[in-house]
């Protein structure tokens, strides 16, 4: 007679999760690997490949709160971890990097500027993390930031040095430009100035290649000038800030009321949903 063989089934540990959960906040820890190194070339005066290193925490910071979307996760570890890594590489991570490159020159001043945006980064991240516990927001603030975001706010700053790699002059270098251009980033992180956001930006049918033959435009130069074209990109978004001021008062004034703010959602600090407790019918 055979015996009877019991199948034994392996339980997974109680509260195990499948590895693709993970993912968004693998790719928030790759931001802020990125900042941290840029300090590090920096101090050895690598400058380009500093600013390359923030221009990529850039781009990972639009993915992780993408992926986190995509996965249909939800993670209070990943919307804190997200505002610590942002505070790192978009403000001490730039901070130090302006402060090595030029601000240096006047030494407490410079200092107390280059620390005027990296305190500015956090309380910029401390309010937003506050607001998401608001039941209301005004209806204008869905297509509108308050202030420049963090990334946003980091590339700016750095611009100055970008233009240097391109335009052969110490102009930019000098502390007292460098200096207008922090403490004009630092007061928009913090300000409650309405600039663009893309979140709801829609291209009408008529408009849609011409779009895509701008975009490939935009991209070509991206490739043959890169730190050109994103200094271009800072300089029109700055100059944009009007706009979008006027922009949203016509808002206020045609639609001020408040509508119910996203049940449950956290979002990253540019705009991008990173906790999402169930699926959005209307992406």
């Amino acid at each position: 007679m055979f015996k009877s063989r019991r199948i034994r089934r392996v339980r997974k540990p109680l509260g195990a999760r499948p590895f693709y959960v993970f993912v968004p906040n693998l790719i928030t820890i790759l931001s802020l690997c990125a900042g941290f190194t840029a300090i590090r070339y920096a101090a050895d005066q690598r400058w380009e490949l500093a600013v390359t290193l923030i221009a990529a925490a850039v781009v990972l910071d639009g993915l992780d709160g993408r992926a986190a979307r995509m996965l249909n996760v939800t993670s209070k570890l990943g919307a804190e971890l997200d505002s610590l890594a942002d505070s790192l590489s978009f403000g001490i991570a730039p901070a130090m990097i302006l402060y090595w490159w030029s601000l240096h020159a006047v030494q407490g001043l410079g200092l107390a500027i280059a620390l005027l945006l990296a305190v500015c980064c956090a309380l910029r991240l401390a309010r937003f993390n506050t607001q998401l516990d608001e039941p209301e927001r005004p209806r204008w603030t869905m297509f509108f930031f308050q202030g420049i975001p963090a990334p946003g706010g980091a590339v700016i700053a750095l611009t100055p040095i970008m233009v240097s790699f391109v335009v052969d002059s110490t102009v930019f270098r000098h502390w007292s430009v460098v200096a207008v251009v922090t403490v004009f980033t630092a007061l928009m992180m913090v300000s409650r100035v309405p600039t663009f956001s893309i979140k709801k930006f829609r291209i009408e049918p008529g408009w849609q290649l011409p779009a895509l033959v701008a975009g490939a435009f935009v991209a070509a130069l991206f490739f043959a000038m890169p730190w050109a074209t994103i200094a271009g990109a800072c300089a029109i978004y700055v100059l944009t800030i009007p706009f979008s001021i006027a922009a949203a008062r016509r808002f206020q004034r045609r639609d001020g009321h408040a509508v119910p703010a996203p049940e449950a959602a956290a979002t990253d600090q540019d705009g991008q949903i990173v906790d999402m407790p169930r699926r959005n019918p209307h992406p």
